[in-house]
């Protein structure tokens, strides 16, 4: 089932709250359901409506609830038990959205490292150098935290995914793959931060099938990515270029992971996300036009 994102229409960690032009959830859940959409992911808890609200929002527009994204310090291990409670809250408000008995996937909670200033200022350097990312000991420590985690959610009957991301200790593939060595949580690929990081998405795909249970999918023009890598410019300069395109106009291989995705019998949620800063100059609707698009291209695919 495919699902989109609040971060589509740049209401995400960064904006909510601090950007004046990022739309209210509810028309965010409008334009989500009126492009043909089967679901949303959460965006910061809250946005979407109270744990009260929330329900019958979805359930007016026939929506499901895809997951939610929580950022974990894991590398920092003594700070993970008091953000636990981040991700109760995030399970509370599952609990209380509800599951369909239609078939539909259930929501994922979505748990990522939640990085550092040194990272969050180095985007995808780290697949050319190696001594940005945790030593072994750093290592044990995010494995122990991730465990944790994962008890956490399954102890409520979730089953979670991990997002890599860019800006964190678990961004360039060697990264990926040894979280992947060292706990038994799924995989959320996400194609942007993939590239971002360094990686193939389809590759990753035939590398990391049997683990990836959440799909975040976002086509990147390479060339912006490329300066920002280039240039050791910081994170939040992957929004405010807008590395990421409406699907089929950037440089990802769309068709070639939605083929591995067949061929893999991939069953889970879809989500669309093409991460941005909303700008006062941008038209209205933009956003809501760009998700039509990403719609009618996953249509003209089979999807």
């Amino acid at each position: 089932m495919v699902a989109n994102a609040p971060v589509s229409f740049g209401a995400f960690e960064v904006t909510v709250g601090v950007n004046p032009n990022v739309p209210a959830g509810t028309a965010v859940l409008d334009a989500v359901a009126q492009a043909g959409y089967d679901g949303i992911d959460l965006g910061p808890p809250g946005y979407l409506g109270t744990v009260d609200e929330l329900p019958s929002r979805l359930a007016d527009r026939h929506l499901r609830l895809a997951g939610g994204y929580v950022a974990l310090p894991f590398s920092q291990p003594d700070a993970v038990p008091g953000a636990i409670a981040e991700l109760e809250a995030l399970l509370d408000i599952f609990d209380a959205a509800g599951s369909r008995a239609d078939g539909a996937p259930p929501p994922r909670p979505t748990l990522a490292d939640a990085g550092s200033d040194a990272r969050r200022a180095t985007p995808g350097q780290a697949q050319r150098d190696r001594a940005l990312g945790l030593d072994a000991a750093g290592w044990a420590r995010l494995a122990e935290g991730v465990a944790g985690a994962l008890e956490a959610c399954r102890r409520r009957g979730y089953e979670p995914t991990f997002h890599h991301h860019a800006g964190t200790y678990v961004e360039a593939p060697w990264e990926i793959e040894e979280l992947l060595r060292r706990t038994e949580i799924g995989l959320c690929l996400d194609t942007g931060h993939l590239l971002l990081g360094g990686g193939d998405p389809v590759q990753a795909l035939g590398d990391w099938g049997r683990r990836i249970n959440h799909l975040h999918l976002k086509d990147v023009r390479l060339s912006v990515v490329d300066a920002i890598v280039r240039e050791q410019a910081p994170m939040m300069e992957v929004w405010r270029r807008r590395a990421f395109y409406p699907l089929g106009e950037g440089d990802l291989d769309v068709e070639g992971v939605l083929e591995g995705l067949k061929r893999r019998q991939y069953q889970g949620w879809l989500v669309v996300e093409q991460d941005t800063i909303p700008d006062p100059s941008d038209p209205a609707d933009r956003a809501a036009r760009d998700q039509v698009r990403n719609r009618a291209f996953l249509r003209a695919h089979g999807v």
